[in-house]
């Protein structure tokens, strides 16, 4: 035989050894597919949890300096509130002596009694500076009765018909600081 004649069987030996190749081949390259669609799939999944996360950390961060700026709106508004009232406690104590001076200088208006042009100047520096840290007294007679403001202490037959229901005389007055009322008017209401 000549040697550029094959032999047959070897033929298809080569042949098949050709084809398992070619088979392996086809089968690393579907291996690898399968491998990078399986690492792609992974990765996909692990970019997702991180994205959830990054969301949530966000949402928790938001949340937080939401909460921070309510603290801070609110210490201010409570330090503010203690300011304007700091001085309230001090205030009610000196309301009785208030009323010690306006009974004094009703006194000395009624002509019972002298009231000094010294005296007349400490009650009225006392009211002014009183006045600057925010206590306004309540006008209260002649004004519709309000439970709000006034307290009853009694009831009389009114001396008119427009007097029912208002005030008559007031016994002790009330005293607003700062838009908050520290002590309610004392009063005489027409029936």
């Amino acid at each position: 035989m000549s040697e550029d004649v094959k032999d047959p069987i070897s033929i298809d030996t080569d042949l098949e050894n050709v084809l398992d190749n070619e088979v392996q081949e086809e089968t690393t390259e579907k291996k690898s597919k399968s491998k990078s669609k399986d690492n792609l799939s992974i990765l996909q999944a692990e970019l997702d949890q991180a994205n959830a996360s990054l969301d949530e950390s966000k949402d928790k961060h938001l949340r937080l300096f939401a909460e921070f700026d309510n603290y801070k709106k609110r210490s201010i508004k409570e330090n503010y509130d203690i300011r304007r009232t700091a001085a309230q406690e001090t205030i009610v104590a000196m309301l009785p002596i208030l009323d010690d001076f306006d009974r004094a200088k009703k006194n000395a208006d009624a002509g019972h009694e002298v009231f000094s042009d010294g005296v007349a100047m400490i009650y009225n520096k006392l009211y002014s500076i009183l006045e600057q840290k925010g206590l306004k007294p309540m006008e209260s007679t002649g004004e519709d009765f309000d439970p709000d403001n006034h307290e009853a202490i009694t009831d009389i037959p009114a001396p008119s018909e427009e007097l029912v229901g208002k005030v008559i005389d007031t016994v002790e007055k009330g005293y607003i600081l700062n838009d908050k009322i520290i002590r309610h008017a004392k009063v005489v209401v027409g029936k």
